[in-house]
């Protein structure tokens, strides 16, 4: 009984030493972009979508989806606020390339998020800006392509909720929202964090790079693949994303989990489904692990 006491005190003593380390290492990231996450959502989310709403008469054309891609990363929203915001969009006649750039590009990345990820490094940080807002780019260009003259998306059901950071007091309003965002991210920023200590405690580190290391195109694919199941949280994957990286995933293969997590966040696939239907919400996946694969063997091949 003292043997197994002495090893167990000795396993949570390496585990707490790891979850000190990282935890040290993220945590400023982690708070800069709740603070800035919520900064935007208070004083600049109408502002960015009068912006989006503004283009449905403008003369773009088909460049409009650049524009709608920035400011999908831009919005500060998650799936669930972004789809009753495209529905009024929608009834106002925007245009259905620009709303698929917008929400591809909001599901993928907003500013908090690009703050975490600052925590993975320069190259990381760029690579996933540049796939993201390239995912947004091209999925407004496959609905011009194939949905020009056609609604893709069935928006009957939602509607835009009355705003929370109503407070008269912007002070307060901020640290409201602030206060929401970090009982929303907390626990799994923590998990993550605690995964990681645990992943590098038990876990050697030849396996990730047989299984993600190197150019090679499986383990591409097998990072986009656990993206679907693994990713319930921005910041909670940025801690196990940061090991990995460490451990010897290659740039391609993070680059892959990076659009396959949040696109297909269950969360976001219960909305995407309800405003797609089933044959369309199918293309919608088939894009997303396509899209994903693609840019990380481009990455490997770049990076």
């Amino acid at each position: 009984m003292n043997e197994l006491f002495a090893i167990l005190r000795r396993e949570w003593i390496y585990i707490r030493y790891y979850f000190e380390l990282q935890l040290r290492q993220i945590f400023l990231y982690w708070i800069l972009g709740m603070m800035l996450g919520s900064a935007v959502s208070v004083f600049a989310k109408d502002r960015i979508h009068a912006l989006f709403a503004g283009m449905r008469k403008s003369k773009w054309g088909l460049l409009g989806i650049v524009p709608a891609c920035l400011l999908g990363i831009a919005s500060p929203l998650c799936m669930y606020g972004t789809i009753p915001i495209a529905a009024s969009f929608r009834k106002q006649g925007m245009r259905e390339d620009y709303l698929a750039a917008f929400m591809m590009a909001s599901i993928l990345l907003n500013p908090q998020l690009i703050i975490y990820s600052a925590a993975l490094g320069t190259t990381a940080l760029t690579v996933r800006i540049v796939t993201c807002f390239a995912c947004g780019c091209a999925a407004g260009l496959l609905m011009h392509l194939f949905f020009r003259d056609r609604e893709f998306f069935d928006f009957e059901g939602f509607e835009v909720r009355a705003g929370r950071d109503t407070h008269p007091n912007i002070l307060l309003r901020y640290l409201f929202n602030l206060g929401r965002n970090i009982k929303a991210t907390g626990a799994y920023f923590l998990l993550g964090i605690l995964l990681s200590a645990l992943f590098q405690r038990y876990v050697p580190q030849d396996i990730m790079v047989n299984l993600f290391g190197g150019n090679r195109a499986w383990g591409i694919l097998m990072a986009a693949t656990i993206g679907v199941p693994l990713y319930a949280c921005g910041g909670g994957t940025i801690p196990l994303l940061q090991e990995w990286l460490w451990s010897g995933m290659s740039m391609g293969s993070a680059a892959a989990f990076m659009i396959t997590g949040p696109a297909t966040k269950i969360t976001n696939l219960g909305a995407l489904k309800i405003a797609m239907g089933w044959k369309r919400f199918a293309l919608y996946i088939v894009f997303v692990m396509a899209f994903s694969f693609v840019s990380g063997i481009l990455v490997n091949l770049i990076v």
